[in-house]
């Protein structure tokens, strides 16, 4: 298989209840659900996220109240460790049906780059957007990269459950730097906005599932491609069981 021809798309998968998967490079578990699905792990990644967004000082950009019944939530991901602690997580928001769905809208509000945010999502909320929000991975050392690199490759299994072809997501451009490389394309022609506040200087990040292998490491997409080859095993597995 070309790897780099743009018409790779991850093929689609229809989940009915939560997922796991190891993942060897992180020595955790990969866990994909509904935050109904799973409730008290929803609320650990949530406490989480609160505990990783507070000692940054930025906890009005995670507005823990405003997410915490999960409504916005269509997926989350989390990595669970040996002893069954969430150790890194992030969200899906959306479908988006339009640029008032994102938050985006929020955080470049009264910036000169604000038309062209919402341009960029209306355009492409026909083809299905998944907002992602709220990522954290633990600040305890060891495994903090690897951890980075598979929240980077999240959207790609909540794209394939959703049968979505977009993904995006706002932060600074250090966090986004580490996202890169599961093909993840920083829209440089928006201004960065200085959100939360003026010590930071906020950029948007988009994924296509019909692009994305144009764009990423060889070995992310690779994962990609076998963790969507997963889901697809337990989703088969679950209809079986149904």
């Amino acid at each position: 298989m070309n790897l780099h021809q743009p018409e790779l798309f991850t093929p689609s998968v229809r989940l009915e209840s939560s997922a796991r998967w190891w993942d060897p490079d992180t020595e955790c578990n990969l866990l994909l659900a509904r935050p109904s699905d799973e409730p008290e792990l929803w609320q650990e990644y949530l406490a989480g996220a609160d505990y990783s967004y507070r000692k940054h000082g930025v906890e009005c950009a995670l507005d823990i109240d405003a997410i915490q019944d999960g409504s916005d939530t269509v997926l989350f991901l989390a990595a669970i460790d040996s002893r069954e602690r969430i150790v890194a997580g992030v969200r899906a928001k959306g479908p988006l049906r339009d640029a008032d769905d994102s938050h985006a809208v929020v955080e470049w509000d009264g910036q000169p780059g604000l038309p062209a945010v919402r341009k960029m999502i209306d355009d492409r909320a026909p083809f299905g957007i998944l907002e992602m929000k709220s990522a954290w991975v633990t600040d305890e050392p060891g495994h903090a990269r690897a951890l980075t690199r598979a929240i980077a490759r999240s959207g790609f299994h909540a794209m394939a459950v959703m049968d979505i072809q977009f993904c995006m997501a706002t932060a600074a451009a250090y966090v986004l730097d580490r996202w890169k490389s599961s093909g993840g394309v920083v829209a440089t022609h928006i201004p960065p906005t200085p959100y939360p506040d003026e010590r930071y200087e906020t950029t948007m990040m988009w994924w296509d599932r019909s692009t994305f292998a144009n764009h990423a490491e060889p070995e992310q997409v690779a994962k990609i491609l076998r963790e969507t080859a997963m889901l697809r095993r337990q989703a088969s597995s679950q209809e079986v069981s149904a």
